[in-house]
């Protein structure tokens, strides 16, 4: 196991009726800013349990974060926190709410051209303004960790950015929020979750059994009650483990001591910019792509994931890796999210588009050994046509 230093201060009311928790974490002379969607959360009854646990704070709403949060949205949220001396913001959504928050909370406070905080990826923020969460759709974690991703439309670029600044102070992850959500959403939430935790877990040993372990209870977790949770939408229990395994996912403890490969996500990101495709399409998309272009390197590690997580009976080493593969793309499949390029009318003109974003981004040496290049991503994109 690699040396690790672990900090998450996140205070997390997890539970039906958690909401209420909201009156005793904002202080009671702040001036909030409630941070929402589409506006679901005024039909689905969440705004109302929201607005009356604030009953006798002052609060404002800016609605309209889009799937993959604007830059140019976000910024019309900062001059209104600028225009009414606004001190506290309140996502109220899934992790692009969330994300489009850490941006404004940040931006809000920044002097200089606001998308310096994502070119520094982050390393310019110094500093921004509290935040806290209610959690509407189990997907990406960001209710409790310091990463952002925003999406500049003008110029196509989807890209991230990490402070400690922008963690939120609190989560409220309330499964019955998550009950109305399309089936769509449900299965994006499912594959980025899962994808998050593959991305700490296939690489090679480090002889981190805890990491390890605790991996495999989330994949299996994540491969029983997704599909679940498309037949039985207002199943809490199925809900309930699904929401906490997708905070569980990518709050940092997963990555504590073993190498990470996001590769996938990096990728997967650049074809969300330019071809506006969901954040869980793209990774259904390239994570098999990935694997099948670096099986050989990868190889222990999908051998253990094949047989712990996906059950498989083989013995021989390299058809269980192959197995675990195809087995992964069929659980993509069966939630509904596509697994080709081709499935979404794309072929293999795109690929001199990528490649030139991910060397414009510097994204040059990829995955848990540094050695995707763009003429591997290339490779790796044709195995995903």
């Amino acid at each position: 196991m690699n040396n690790f230093s672990f900090y998450n201060p996140t205070k997390i009311h997890f539970g039906a009726g958690q909401i209420q928790t909201l009156k005793d974490e904002i202080p009671a002379d702040a001036k909030i800013l409630i941070v929402y969607g589409g506006g679901s959360i005024k039909k689905n009854g969440i705004f109302d349990q929201v607005t009356d646990a604030l009953e006798g704070k002052t609060f404002l709403e800016f609605g309209g974060i889009e799937p993959n949060p604007h830059y140019e949205t976000c910024l019309k949220a900062v001059e209104l926190i600028k225009t009414e001396n606004i001190d506290f913001l309140l996502a109220v959504g899934g992790g692009s709410v969330i994300d489009a928050t850490k941006f404004i909370a940040a931006a809000a406070q920044y002097d200089g051209n606001p998308w310096e905080i994502i070119e520094t990826f982050g390393s310019a923020v110094k500093g921004a303004l509290p935040i806290g969460c209610v959690l509407t759709l189990a997907a990406t974690g960001s209710e409790m960790n310091p990463t952002s991703v925003v999406t500049r439309a003008e110029t196509q670029d989807k890209l991230f950015f990490n402070s400690d600044h922008v963690r939120p102070l609190f989560s409220v992850l309330d499964p019955k929020t998550t009950y109305s959500l399309p089936a769509k959403q449900v299965a994006n939430g499912v594959v980025d979750s899962y994808v998050h935790v593959l991305e700490q877990y296939i690489t090679y040993p480090v002889n981190a059994k805890v990491q390890d372990r605790f991996s495999e209870s989330l994949l299996s977790t994540i491969l029983e009650e997704g599909p679940k949770a498309l037949k039985e939408p207002e199943n809490y229990d199925v809900r309930a483990n699904l929401m906490w395994s997708a905070t569980q996912a990518l709050n940092g403890l997963l990555s504590t001591g073993v190498p990470g490969d996001w590769a996938t996500h990096l990728i997967g990101q650049v074809l969300t910019g330019f071809y506006g495709l969901d954040h869980g399409q793209t990774l259904a998309i390239v994570m098999p792509a990935v694997w099948t272009y670096k099986v050989e390197q990868k190889k222990q590690k999908l051998v253990q994931y094949g047989q712990r997580v996906l059950n498989i009976q083989e013995t021989d080493q390299d058809l269980i890796a192959h197995q675990a593969i195809e087995k992964t793309r069929t659980f993509f499949e069966e939630m509904g999210i596509a697994t080709r390029l081709s499935d979404y009318n794309l072929d293999e003109t795109i690929i001199a588009g990528v490649i030139e974003k991910l060397e414009a981004y510097q994204f040059v040496q990829l995955g848990e050994h540094a050695d995707i290049t763009p003429t591997d991503v290339a490779e790796i994109l044709k195995l995903a046509l």
